[in-house]
């Protein structure tokens, strides 16, 4: 799986600054000569919302005189759009695409593409180039059509024909425009209960390594890419039983330095770090624990969506038992998987959208509930209020960090660039 104040000089006195100049050495507050530095970048962080991640790590870090290792604080960081820029999963979804990455039947891909759907038309907002809403029984029998096609002539499928042949042909290009125009008509019309299960079924006959391979490709693949929302079209030659419709995706993807500098700094300090995700948890593990991504997180740690299996082979189902790993979700997963082991909640938690809102707000012992301020409205949406009108108090529970989306770069204030925006704002 979405921003005016002017910044505030910066807090500690003592600060180091770092050889290349950018980066800032905040001493922790308590026994500082034998505490690591709490290292967050000047230029990108809010100061306010650095100084209190380092009045956190005072408090509850191990140089504090009340720190017990034996229960370790802990913080909880949402993945897409939080600790990163962009949807990792969404890009996944297109990068499968755009590769044919599948290991179906077109008798599976029929069935998968229709399950747990309800029937019928979706939103309103859903509609093709003649202004009718489209239905899913509709668009069903076009994606049909087309992956039969596909399937029976793509070398790495059944047939013989190269990626660059067959994405050349016109079912290609219809099944690109209402496969994705379809994961956001499911979503929208009947949502994420519905939506964020269906989109990993695609994932069926996979084993947990080649998804996770297929996760590695697409996350290098979109950090190469520019950050561009790209609108899809389907051939006016072919409109099928849905009719012509358009769909976009935002491309490219952004690592987000100052999330993992962040997590280094907790774990530095003696926090224990977790990644709550509504993404398949094996598609997420790649960019999390992977070295070369810079997170470094542990793979235990990463909490999210997840899918039977027969043997190492992904199924389309659900996981039994495991709650969906969204809104109140998420809060249920960390009662389930970490308070119920440790006794008490994460001291810090961050977000970016309503499928967070539960988490950020649910535990009593979180002091510090960072919004990645997408200016975004619904649930989150009033987070983010709160935590503007509390930008003068000195200990708000939430807080919002800005940022530039056509860069995906953190900016030193609350506010946020929007894509495509000239000015920043603080609410959506």
């Amino acid at each position: 799986m979405q921003k005016n104040n002017t910044p505030r000089r910066g807090f500690l006195q003592g600060m180091l600054v770092t050889a290349a100049g950018s980066a800032l050495a905040l001493p922790a507050l308590a026994k500082p000569a034998a505490a690591p530095a709490v290292m967050l970048d000047a230029a990108k962080w809010s100061p306010r919302n650095r100084q209190l991640v380092a009045e956190l790590v005072a408090r509850h870090g191990q140089a504090s005189k009340s720190y017990n290792a034996k229960r370790r604080p802990y913080a909880v960081f949402d993945w897409d759009n939080t600790s990163i820029m962009n949807d990792c999963e969404e890009a996944l979804l297109m990068y499968q695409i755009n590769q044919l990455a599948f290991k179906l039947t077109p008798a599976e891909f029929s069935a998968i593409i229709r399950q747990n759907v309800p029937a019928g038309n979706f939103a309103p907002d859903y509609k093709n180039a003649a202004g009718k809403i489209v239905d899913l029984d509709s668009i069903c029998a076009d994606l049909d059509s087309d992956y039969a096609f596909l399937h029976a002539n793509y070398k790495g499928l059944a047939g013989s024909r190269s990626l660059e042949e067959i994405t050349a042909t016109e079912q290609f290009q219809d099944f690109r425009a209402k496969l994705y125009f379809l994961y956001e008509a499911v979503n929208d019309t009947h949502g994420v209960n519905v939506g964020y299960p269906w989109v990993i079924y695609f994932f069926t006959n996979m084993t947990v390594s080649e998804v996770s391979q297929l996760a590695e490709a697409s996350n290098d693949a979109n950090l190469g890419m520019g950050l561009t929302k790209t609108k899809y079209t389907s051939p006016a030659s072919l409109p099928g039983k849905a009719g012509v419709i358009t769909t976009a995706h935002f491309h490219g993807i952004r690592l987000c330095t100052e999330i993992a500098t962040l997590m280094d700094t907790f774990r530095n300090n003696g926090f224990d770090v977790y990644v709550s995700t509504a993404s398949l948890e094996d598609v997420v593990a790649v960019f999390a624990t992977n070295p070369k991504y810079g997170y470094h997180v542990k793979r235990e740690n990463v909490l999210g969506l997840r899918l039977e299996q027969d043997g190492e082979k992904f199924k389309n189902a659900y996981r039994k038992n495991w709650p969906l790993n969204w809104g109140p979700g998420k809060s249920e997963v960390i009662r389930k998987e970490l308070v119920a082991k440790k006794g008490y909640g994460p001291v810090f938690v961050a977000g970016d959208s309503d499928g967070d809102y539960d988490m950020l707000r649910d535990f009593p012992e979180t002091e510090v509930g960072l919004i990645v301020n997408r200016l975004k409205k619904g649930k989150i949406g009033e987070l983010s209020k709160a935590a503007a009108e509390a930008i003068q108090n000195p200990h708000p529970r939430f807080v919002l960090q800005g940022r530039q989306e056509s860069t995906g770069n953190w900016l030193p204030v609350e506010t946020t660039l929007k894509y495509g925006k000239t000015a920043p704002t603080l609410l959506g």
